[in-house]
């Protein structure tokens, strides 16, 4: 991935020594107008923020724990847990929730173990609120947009712990958290971001403390469209159907024809996917059958993958000459795709430009970019109150107030 700067790992950045927890109200002083400096939420007596952050607004399970100080961000644990479907189905709302509920408890126990904040990942009663919790600022989770019983599962768990520990709640936007956690980790200053995922396609540039929205998908994101063909040839969904895609694109050579479906700043995909899936109907039933349709299951993955990246490619392109920005983020669990990387590098280096993506670890759905946004509000003395924990499917990114950047 020579055109992309995909950092090393936020876990190796030197830790700080946490203080007594100091949080912020809710009734903080007015926000400052848009370009106006930040103020530093450090002071003499408080050298050091910490939060856990909840992610599940799909089929990923994360618990992420980060600490803040003024001289660096330290990832203390990341930990995620995959509900993973049979091969040519998807993952069912309630099937998913389910599954989130059944590691949760788990899954939190493990991250407080990576973080130091305890010592055992036993389910005795003694643990259920560790000494070391006390040294947690808030607890952070997903909010939306995502799958509502998923996105409730979590946002219950999350309630509980702030009961529980006496922390504040901050409810997080997902797409901001993606965006929030690539910029730290790759250092991009003020790219385009390029967010695509399975639930989300948008091209987003920052302006006035809010992250506006210059284009998006008319129906489904990319990453549906990719996850629902692999459905259609029964690729395994382990570790991921658009991965499996990537990989089986890597053994086709010929390009078919599909749909290229670009509506100024806008994309659509739903058409591409059902000419693509007319194409599969063609193809062998059974294993031996002759194969008369002239391609393969690889040509028709290498054809969709070249179709829908080309189309987010040119609006990418479109939104940096606009704002006039050098830089690409791409973030999402579809980021982590090479040849999207490389496509957008081929386009950012004839502009002489930079693309920034980061692996796997950051760009698939996570706790730690949950932790990590949630954080940066929280210093700014942003909280949820507990009535206003409910979650929304449809939360733009656009309605966050930035307030934590210039």
């Amino acid at each position: 991935m020579a055109a992309a700067a995909v950092a090393a790992g936020a876990s190796a950045l030197p830790a700080a020594a946490p203080s007594s927890p100091s949080p912020p109200t809710a009734a903080a002083a007015a926000p400052p107008p848009a370009g106006a400096a930040v103020p530093s939420p450090f002071t003499p007596q408080k050298q050091s923020y910490i939060a856990i952050g909840l992610e599940g607004s799909a089929n990923k399970l994360g618990v992420g724990i980060i600490r803040h100080t003024p001289t660096a961000t330290t990832v203390l644990a990341n930990l995620r847990h995959t509900f993973v479907s049979p091969p040519g189905t998807g993952f069912l709302p309630k099937d998913t929730a389910a599954h989130h509920r059944a590691h949760f408890v788990r899954l939190a126990r493990e991250a407080l173990v990576a973080a130091g904040l305890t010592t055992s990942s036993s389910s005795s009663e003694s643990e259920s609120s560790p000494a070391g919790v006390d040294q947690i600022d808030c607890v952070c989770f997903t909010q939306g947009p995502g799958m509502g019983g998923p996105l409730t599962s979590v946002a219950v768990a999350a309630r509980a712990l702030a009961l529980l520990w006496g922390k504040p709640l901050v409810g997080v936007n997902h797409c901001v958290g993606h965006i929030e956690m690539g910029r730290h980790i790759t250092g991009a200053d003020n790219p385009v971001v390029l967010y695509v995922s399975g639930g989300n396609s948008q091209v987003i540039a920052y302006a006035e403390r809010r992250y506006r929205i210059f284009g998006e998908t008319l129906d489904i994101a990319v990453g549906n469209c990719l996850d629902r063909f692999a459905r259609t040839l029964a690729i395994s969904n382990d570790p991921a159907p658009g991965y499996n895609i990537e990989q089986l694109a890597k053994k086709g050579s010929r390009l078919l024809d599909l749909p290229y479906t670009v509506k100024g700043m806008d994309c659509s995909f739903s058409g591409i996917l059902a000419s693509a899936d007319a194409l599969a109907a063609q193809l062998p039933k059974e294993d031996g059958e002759s194969n008369d349709a002239g391609f393969t299951p690889a040509d028709l993955c290498f054809s969709l993958q070249e179709t829908v990246f080309a189309m987010l490619v040119e609006i990418t392109e479109r939104a940096m000459a606009h704002v006039g920005s050098s830089q690409v983020l791409i973030v999402g669990g579809v980021g982590c795709n090479e040849r999207l990387q490389e496509m957008m590098g081929h386009m950012a280096r004839e502009r002489g430009g930079t693309v920034y993506a980061t692996d796997e670890r950051f760009c698939i759905d996570n706790g730690i970019m949950i932790a990590h946004a949630g954080l940066l509000a929280y210093e700014t003395g942003y909280t949820t109150p507990l009535a206003e924990s409910q979650c929304t499917q449809r939360f733009r990114t656009d309605e966050v107030y930035v307030q934590w950047r210039d």
